[in-house]
């Protein structure tokens, strides 16, 4: 079965590893126009968005793009009755080759946006993680990027996982933030 081109994983965190507060919502507090502008661009090079119920990207662009929507709601895969692009797509009942064969775009460059449950399921097959952080902003009690923070920082879990960072890049001074682009080892050249 063919393999993804490529997955990248895209998220923006507090200084604490967290993507959301204590409801599930992400704040304005972590809403930048800088890390905005870098999450568009970066899905507008994908093939597919993989995502969970709850998470959304809120792009211009995101009516147009194909989709893998986690559910748990569902045996394996089934088609969204309101949007064409769109797989509902159960991990325990197919694999992503399966789900991408579904979508008809079986050697794709996949974009992964959250939350926990989704990043953390593919922490063994990104092949680059682009984190970005607020440095000024704390959510205590809310949702962790992976599912091993807070124990672990979100830098410790991408290395853990045979990720390495490359430079930081201060996007947003005024605001704290910045944005690392981990790469896997074995992809490095």
């Amino acid at each position: 079965m063919p393999l993804p081109e490529r997955i990248e994983g895209y998220a923006i965190v507090s200084a604490d590893g967290m993507l959301a507060d204590a409801a599930g919502v992400m704040p304005d507090s972590l809403k930048f126009d800088a890390d905005q502008r870098f999450f568009e661009s970066g899905l507008d090079g994908v093939d597919v968005v993989v995502h969970g119920r709850h998470s959304h990207e809120q792009q211009r662009h995101s009516d147009l793009r194909q989709r893998l929507i986690l559910s748990r709601k569902i045996q394996s895969l089934a088609a969204d009755p309101s949007n064409k692009k769109t797989i509902f797509w159960n991990p325990a009942g197919a694999s992503l080759e399966q789900a991408l064969m579904v979508l008809d775009v079986p050697h794709s460059r996949i974009g992964v946006i959250g939350g926990t449950d989704v990043f953390s399921m593919f922490l063994g097959r990104y092949d680059t993680f682009h984190l970005t952080r607020v440095s000024n902003v704390r959510l205590p009690g809310g949702r962790p990027i992976f599912s091993d923070v807070p124990v672990l920082t979100p830098e410790a879990v991408l290395a853990d996982h045979g990720l390495v960072p490359g430079p930081q890049k201060v996007i947003d001074a005024e605001n704290g933030l910045t944005l690392v682009s981990w790469v896997r080892a074995s992809k490095m050249r």
